[in-house]
């Protein structure tokens, strides 16, 4: 499974003890830092002053770490010199002798000096560190315990390193740091790096599944004039060749509709988008989404396709259609539960709810589960919405899908035709989490300027987060758009649950920290 391969060195933190309970005095920790970096802009020094240039552009390499490991015999019969080059881990002396580990990205691998004075060897030894990169000609070896070296004939230093990397008794657990130093984290813990790479082909394997279903990926705006196709207050910035504002996209779903009524009947994109909400373990506000366009089809196909979308692309990465996610196991091989959006609702909050359900009822039934004061700004929809967070949703393990909701917290899908105050929609539900939504697309232009304008009058009433009414999009509604379904997914948070991340931070490389 994709969690079992990522596991952490225990114990471990960034350069000094941050954790809270173990002693220690921050500025002395900062001149012991200081000391260290002063000691080895000395040695950048001798390097410099015995014609050695510590950052040539040039390696050499005829192998990488791993081909010499994959193909050490072959290699070593031969007796062929080869040039290494790598980071070095660290150095041990013994008498006339010292080893090296070094690693290039791909793995590590072991070097033999021999310190026979006054050798070129063994002038250059004391004026590298661990954490300096190298490049090592000479030939493979077998050592007296059986490891696979390289007896090295000539060292070349490739680019000297001026601050020490975590030892292993600091190292790296403080989140924190880990976050900000994100380029340390990867060299010390390989679980990070596997994670990465693991994510890489994560995504590799959601193109690879829609490329395979037909679908053409496309490219559209991140500036736009209106924002839409979410409920989320947008970033704005200036555009000063225009003279005007613009926002930051966030969602991708007017743009790939637009393609759709031009004629691309299979769109997909994944791409940034950009929410001005809160931070918690399960949100940013800058984060990958994946959205693609169907046409042609509804909700009812869409739920068979994803479904079908989620346990190919977790079996094709991990090998398995389960993954673990906080000490509970969860299988997403089809099919998956259906559950009725209002049944679900009654069950979990007592609440029945119909088109003639009124603010107020809602605000009660808050208040009687301990949400009072509700902001008087947010209309029925996010009443609705908050009501399903606080009281259904955390009773929803999945994978399942959550069907047929509301209009009120749906202005983009097409209603019920048995329920026009349903839509034809589904939510998938992970570990509680939501990780997908889709619907029938509404295509009816009139329907969805009543929705856009009710949205307006949400936000005239002060609701940041309802959505605008976009006349180009409207207009290219009365073109025509063909039946369409829709889906879309944040990437980080689905990644993150596949993989047993603690938060959706440990998936995203360099996420945005408050300031020092």
């Amino acid at each position: 499974m994709l969690s079992e391969r990522l596991a952490y060195p225990a114990g471990l933190s960034l350069f000094l003890p941050l954790e809270k309970g173990i002693p220690f005095c921050y500025s002395q920790a900062m001149a012991m830092l200081d000391q260290l970096r002063r000691e080895r802009l000395r040695k950048l020094d001798e390097l410099r002053t015995a014609g050695l240039d510590p950052y040539p552009a040039t390696t050499n390499r005829t192998h990488t770490l791993r081909m010499a490991k994959e193909g050490f015999d072959t290699l070593k019969a031969t007796h062929a010199s080869l040039t290494l080059a790598g980071q070095i881990r660290s150095i041990r002396s013994h008498g006339s002798i010292a080893f090296m580990d070094i690693d290039d990205g791909t793995t590590t691998f072991q070097l033999l000096l021999t310190l026979d004075e006054p050798s070129d060897l063994a002038r250059l030894l004391p004026l590298l560190d661990p954490g300096d990169f190298v490049t090592a000609r000479g030939t493979l070896t077998t050592t007296q315990r059986g490891e696979q070296t390289l007896a090295v004939t000539e060292l070349t230093p490739l680019t000297k390193s001026l601050r020490p990397l975590p030892a292993e008794h600091f190292g790296l657990a403080n989140q924190e740091e880990r976050y900000r130093r994100r380029y340390v984290d990867l060299k010390v813990n390989p679980g990070v790096r596997e994670r990465f790479i693991l994510r890489a082909r994560f995504i590799d394997g959601i193109r690879d599944f829609l490329r395979s279903e037909g679908f053409l990926e496309v490219e559209t705006p991140v500036l736009e004039e209106i924002p839409g196709g979410a409920d989320a207050e947008p970033f704005i910035t200036r555009h000063a060749a225009l003279d005007i504002d613009l926002s930051l996209r966030i969602s991708l779903e007017l743009h790939l509709k637009r393609l759709v009524v031009g004629g691309f009947t299979n769109v997909f994109e994944i791409g940034k988008v950009f929410r001005n909400e809160g931070m918690d373990r399960e949100h940013l506000q800058e984060f990958t989404m994946l959205e693609f366009y169907w046409a042609y089809h509804e909700y009812q196909e869409l739920m068979d396709f994803v479904e079908r979308m989620y346990s190919t692309i977790l079996t094709e990465t991990s090998g398995g259609s389960e993954f673990e996610y906080a000490g509970t196991r969860y299988s997403v091989k089809p099919p998956w539960p259906r559950l009725d959006y209002i049944e679900t609702l009654k069950k979990y909050s007592g609440v029945m709810l119909t088109p003639d359900t009124s603010e107020a009822e809602l605000r009660t039934a808050l208040e009687r589960r301990g949400e009072p004061g509700v902001d008087e700004m947010v209309g029925k929809g996010k009443l609705i919405d908050t009501l399903y967070k606080r009281t259904v949703r955390p009773n929803l393990a999945g994978p399942l899908f959550l069907v047929n909701h509301p209009v009120e917290i749906s202005p983009l899908a097409k209603r019920h035709p048995g329920a026009p105050s349903l839509t034809e929609r589904f939510q998938v539900l992970i570990a509680a989490s939501e990780v997908g939504n889709g619907f029938s697309e509404l295509n009816d232009p009139l329907d969805q300027r009543a929705r856009f304008e009710a949205q307006e009058r949400l936000r005239a009433r002060g609701d940041p987060e309802a959505q605008r009414l976009d006349e180009d999009f409207l207009e290219a509604l009365e073109y025509g758009m063909p039946p369409t379904a829709g889906f879309g997914v944040g990437i980080d948070r689905l990644f993150m649950f596949f993989t047993n991340a603690e938060s959706i931070r440990e998936v995203i490389l360099f996420p945005t920290l408050r300031p020092r």
